[in-house]
């Protein structure tokens, strides 16, 4: 079986074909027109509500059901839905499956998931905190057991153009830092995070085009006119050393927070655009989380190539880097779903 992973994020979309055994094949764009590329399409949706805590094959009732959730996750899901409509028309004999970046956090218990708001809202309108990037703690997660034997409290660090942070325990996400969309958590390369809701009603009627400017103009690039870190950590203006000190403060809380939520902490890991690439943010942010017992070797750090453990010799919680591989995650869901 050759499985077509359809990834359209809210800054890329990434292309990968895949094989029996999860071996990269020959890319999309160099593929034959008139032969058919793949058996399987699978799609990353970023929302899927309350109704989708699994993977499942798309027909009309499910592609009805996934733009009905656009408003929920304005960035992601309407690019999803294009890539849908797209890869339909040039394979239509492949069996198109979505797999949801919520769907890891349908294990959230009602302590993590509800908001201190009317129980008639939250009832009428299924208001909780979905969390989201649940494909890439998945697969984080089960590496940092794979290459820790044994540990038990992971926290994995999304970082990337969207930020986020997960509290798995025994395998199983117990808390996230997003919530009923993508905008709630850390500061992220246009999305503001948390913000304080009567601020929010506050610039309601003063800025009308609010929305928009939490979604796009938002984090980083409020901060400092850019969404790149790789920009924002070479240079040296004030603007740009303020967003980077905010990131990581808000970062650092975050880690804690997770950790609290698992009694402790056995395992960091980072993951991500900047979670992967990043040596300096990776060091900065440990440097205050040594409370948790997590130190960096400098060295191992530095030299980052894929997965890998960047602990120090004397920490006492392992600190990981690990290559998002969020196609391998959807692959093997798909495969689950078509074998039943």
């Amino acid at each position: 079986m050759r499985i077509l992973i359809v990834n359209a994020g809210s800054s890329s979309l990434k292309l990968r074909l895949l094989g029996p055994d999860d071996e990269l094949l020959q890319s999309w764009e160099a593929w034959p027109d008139d032969q058919p590329i793949a058996d399987v399409v699978v799609h990353r949706l970023v929302h899927g509500g309350t109704a989708f805590r699994d993977a499942v094959v798309i027909d009309a009732g499910v592609e009805a059901a996934l733009r009905d959730l656009i408003p929920l996750a304005p960035l992601h899901q309407p690019k999803a839905l294009q890539a849908l409509d797209d890869v339909r028309r040039r394979l239509p004999d492949a069996t198109q499956v979505a797999c949801f970046d919520t769907a890891f956090h349908a294990t959230i218990g009602d302590v993590a998931a509800t908001y201190a708001l009317p129980h008639e809202w939250t009832t009428k309108y299924n208001l909780r905190r979905y969390g989201f990037h649940g494909l890439s703690h998945s697969w984080a997660s089960k590496r940092a057991i794979a290459m820790a034997p044994g540990v038990r409290r992971v926290v994995t660090c999304q970082l990337g153009a969207g930020v986020s942070l997960c509290a798995v325990l025994d395998g199983t996400s117990v808390d996230t830092t997003m919530g009923f969309t993508p905008l709630e958590g850390l500061v992220m390369a246009t999305r503001s995070g948390d913000v304080d809701p009567g601020l929010l009603m506050w610039l309601t009627s003063r800025e009308p085009d609010l929305a928009d400017a939490l979604e796009h103009r938002s984090g980083l690039t409020g901060l400092a006119g850019t969404g790149d870190m790789r920009e924002l950590l070479a240079r040296t203006d004030a603007s740009a050393t303020l967003a980077v000190d905010i990131y990581l403060h808000r970062l650092r809380k975050g880690v804690a927070a997770m950790a609290a939520a698992m009694g402790g902490i056995d395992t960091c890991v980072f993951t991500g655009g900047v979670g992967e690439n990043s040596a300096e943010i990776r060091r900065r942010a440990v440097e205050g989380l040594a409370f948790l017992g997590l130190s960096l070797d400098d060295g191992a750090n530095s030299a980052v190539s894929g997965d890998a453990d960047i602990s120090s010799a004397d920490a006492t919680a392992s600190v990981l880097v690990v290559a998002a591989r969020e196609d391998i995650e959807m692959a093997g869901q798909a495969r689950r779903l078509l074998a039943r």
